[in-house]
């Protein structure tokens, strides 16, 4: 077991069962005398892995038939760009709901293709940070699509229901919820999500994309950023990322052998009523700004009443080896990240060092 506790927002802790796997595998992958890394993305070695890791997240997320998934290169943020030119086609305006930093640059970015209404964003009552009923969203009937962020990884804000959208295709940027919970797929027109919360490492991005929405793109676009391209050629028109790919397919694997997103999920939701509980219990020392309804069991940020406190916590933490607890540079705080890889008694331990620390301070 390792000694570190990675409480990172991302690139995140990873199981070590899997990073066991890999450093098993990395000279010698299954008697082919060669890593994985060095292995031809268009060989018979690694489509064995290409098809394994998709049709297990197939049976993880229960994806129908009629929906494509796309293992990209580069981040989610790729997607900011490739979503508003891929659907922009023929309609000129999106609707985007502004939770937080990530949902607000995925909007910046898709100004730059088309029109974006902001339907709603966060607001702010008694001190406390909430997404407000869609009854109150200034929704556009005539929209190319609805995009959201489920979950805001700096403001650990996260959406507990799914928006209705009828007709209008609805896009959501997953990257830090993706397998945390179940979900129905078929509520979404698109699924984008980096690898390196939930997934595996950085470096590749998945796309669950429904075939409806896979058409021809706004001219000019640069091939790679075509979702028909990628589909028809099945993330293979150029070469993959494809050592970020094989540790994919291992996390993917290894949450199967977990029992599933059903495991994760209850699991999840313990790590957080367990954190959340200690921080609302002892909100003399630490607090957390977001409403009960809508705070992240992924991303669980808080501060410290006295704030002159911060700098002694994070360095003790990191020497009692809880590391990368500090905040997002423009948020400050503390923040902890308790993706599927983090154990349930890593969770406990954390607790116990804030106990600690409020009896050494408070």
């Amino acid at each position: 077991m390792r000694k570190v506790l990675n409480f990172s927002a991302g690139p995140a802790m990873l199981p070590e069962e899997v990073l066991l796997q890999a450093q098993a595998e990395m000279l010698d992958w299954h008697g082919t005398g060669m890593s994985i890394m060095e292995l031809g993305h268009r060989g018979a070695e690694f489509k064995v892995i290409a098809e394994q890791s998709e049709s297990d997240l197939r049976e993880l997320m229960d994806i129908p038939n009629n929906y494509h998934v796309l293992f990209l290169s580069g981040g989610a943020t790729t997607q900011f760009a490739m979503v508003p030119i891929n659907l922009f086609n023929g309609k000129k305006s999106a609707d985007y709901i502004d939770t937080g930093i990530w949902s607000k640059k995925a909007a910046d970015e898709a100004k730059r293709y088309g029109n974006v209404n902001i339907a709603a964003q966060t607001q702010k009552a008694d001190g406390l940070f909430y997404i407000p009923p869609q009854a109150e969203w200034s929704l556009n009937p005539e929209a190319a699509y609805l995009h959201f962020t489920p979950n805001e990884t700096i403001e650990g804000i996260e959406f507990h229901w799914i928006p209705k959208t009828g007709q209008i295709p609805l896009v959501a940027d997953m990257t830090s919820s993706i397998l945390s919970k179940s979900i129905d797929v078929r509520d979404y027109g698109i699924i984008y999500a980096g690898a390196q919360k939930n997934i595996g490492q950085a470096g590749i991005n998945i796309v669950i994309i429904h075939e409806d929405l896979v058409k021809d793109p706004l001219p000019g676009t640069p091939t790679l950023y075509s979702y028909k391209i990628q589909a028809e050629h099945k993330s293979f028109y150029n070469t993959p990322p494809t050592y970020s790919w094989y540790i994919a397919g291992l996390v993917l694997a290894w949450m199967k052998r977990k029992g599933g997103v059903k495991y994760f999920a209850e699991m999840n939701q313990r790590k957080a009523n367990k954190l959340y509980s200690y921080i609302d219990t002892h909100n003399d020392f630490y607090v957390n700004n977001v409403r009960a309804d809508c705070r992240s069991i992924m991303n669980v940020p808080f501060n410290l009443v006295n704030v002159d406190l911060t700098e002694k916590f994070l360095e003790a933490a990191t020497k009692a080896n809880l590391t990368n607890l500090r905040g997002h540079r423009l948020s400050g705080g503390v923040r902890a990240s308790i993706y599927n890889a983090m154990p349930e008694s890593g969770v406990d331990t954390l607790i116990e060092f804030m106990q600690e620390f409020k009896r050494v301070y408070g």
